[in-house]
């Protein structure tokens, strides 16, 4: 029985010891919340413009991140209006092309523009949707012309060629997206959820810290006591949490500055800004051709149609 008590009086005393300085935190924070702590401990100017540089860090990244996480979503601007069918998304606008100029009769012809996909569907983008539209009206066209006619229509020959243009975009927009997701959405999701909840980490350390040593504080002024008449126990007990609070102040403030002097995330930005910039470089690239090779069309139209009107 002896062996027994005094087992449970050690099992008391463990846990009188984990609990009490918790106890003492709580007690200490409610009664700043409430207004009735008197004075605090306070913390060092550097570490304040640390905490507040770290705030500004984190807040930066959230909002950022809140935006650009859409290129993680290949249909971000896919058209909400538009209804696609199965056929629709089927093989690529250059499979389809292909297939068509080896067409021999309207149904060739709808057979290519309905054939099942020979991998996985197009992807849902706006460029891509723009360049199925254009395609399917091209065809529509084509098909309508009269029977025996070697003229193509003018407008299907463009809408085609511009069809493959979107493509091409929309494929370059999908490359965009995922040097993106590579190089700043993992780099400044990696800041945020370990780099800068370390530091989170830290910064709540020292204020348990401070808690403590404020509890230490105000429980051997209790009764309106000053320093001199502390007991050493209270003094021994106010002296290991100011070590404490000094040790832990010391180590945020060096987690800290890691966070905030370390160039990833503005190395990340230039990735950002990189593959924003190929990407329009190669759009305008696309388009340019495409509208010179379109506008070739449209003058040997317009050309035809004025020796139409002046034989007239």
């Amino acid at each position: 029985m002896d062996r027994v008590a005094a087992s449970f009086t050690s099992f008391g005393k463990t846990v009188s010891s984990s609990v009490t300085p918790f106890a003492a935190r709580s007690q200490q924070w409610i009664r700043e919340q409430t207004g009735n702590a008197g004075e605090k401990t306070e913390l060092p100017h550097d570490y304040i413009e640390l905490e507040t540089r770290i705030e500004a860090l984190k807040q930066t990244h959230q909002k950022l991140l809140a935006a650009t996480s859409q290129y993680a979503n290949e249909a971000y601007d896919y058209p909400p209006n538009i209804r696609e069918s199965f056929q629709d998304l089927g093989k690529s606008i250059g499979e389809k092309v292909s297939l068509l100029s080896k067409s021999h009769s309207v149904a060739e012809a709808q057979a290519a523009m309905t054939a099942p996909p020979s991998a996985k569907p197009q992807p849902k983008t706006f460029n891509h949707a723009i360049a199925r539209a254009a395609l399917s009206g091209s065809q529509a066209l084509a098909m309508a012309t009269p029977q025996g006619s070697t003229e193509p229509d003018p407008l299907a020959q463009g809408l085609e060629k511009f069809a493959i243009a979107e493509e091409k975009v929309g494929e370059a927009r999908l490359q965009q997206d995922e040097h993106i997701q590579a190089n700043f959405l993992a780099g400044w999701s990696t800041t945020l959820n370990q780099s800068l909840k370390a530091a989170d980490k830290a910064r709540a350390a020292v204020q348990a810290a401070r808690l403590s040593l404020d509890a230490a504080k105000r429980g051997a002024a209790a009764g309106g006591k000053h320093e001199e008449s502390y007991s050493e126990q209270q003094k021994r007990a106010i002296e290991q949490a100011e070590d404490v609070f000094v040790e832990k102040v010391d180590e945020a403030t060096s987690v800290m500055r890691n966070v905030l002097d370390t160039p990833e995330p503005l190395r990340n930005l230039v990735e950002l800004a990189k593959a924003q910039t190929e990407f329009h470089m190669r759009a305008v690239e696309i388009m340019e051709e495409v509208t010179r090779s379109i506008a070739e069309v449209q003058t040997e139209q317009e050309t035809g149609y004025r020796k139409a009107r002046e034989g007239q």
